[in-house]
C-alpha cells in the first residue's frame, strides 16, 4: 500500500517518456503522412526529434537523482 508520509524520490519519468514518444513515433509518422517529402519537412522533422531527445536527456538527468531525505525513514512510520 502507498504511504502518504513518504517523500518523493524525485523521479519524473512521464515527461521524459512523452518527449521520446514525440521524437521517435509522432515526428516520423507526421513526416511520412506529409507527402510529398521536401527538404523543409525532413529538416523540421529532424530538428523536432533532436530537440525532443535533448529535452528528454535534460529532464532525465535533472529528475532521476535520488535525494537523501527520500531514503531516510521517518520516525514512527514503521509501527
Amino acid at each position: 500500500m502507498f504511504n502518504v508520509r513518504q517523500k518523493s524520490t524525485g523521479t519524473g519519468y512521464t515527461t521524459t517518456v512523452a518527449l521520446l514518444v514525440v521524437a521517435f513515433i509522432f515526428s516520423p509518422a507526421i513526416l511520412v503522412a506529409s507527402r510529398p517529402l521536401s527538404y523543409l519537412s525532413v529538416s523540421l522533422s529532424i530538428t523536432c526529434s533532436g530537440l525532443c531527445v535533448a529535452l528528454a536527456w535534460v529532464n532525465w538527468t535533472r529528475f532521476s537523482q535520488r535525494s537523501m531525505p527520500s531514503i531516510v525513514s521517518q520516525k514512527g512510520a514503521a509501527k
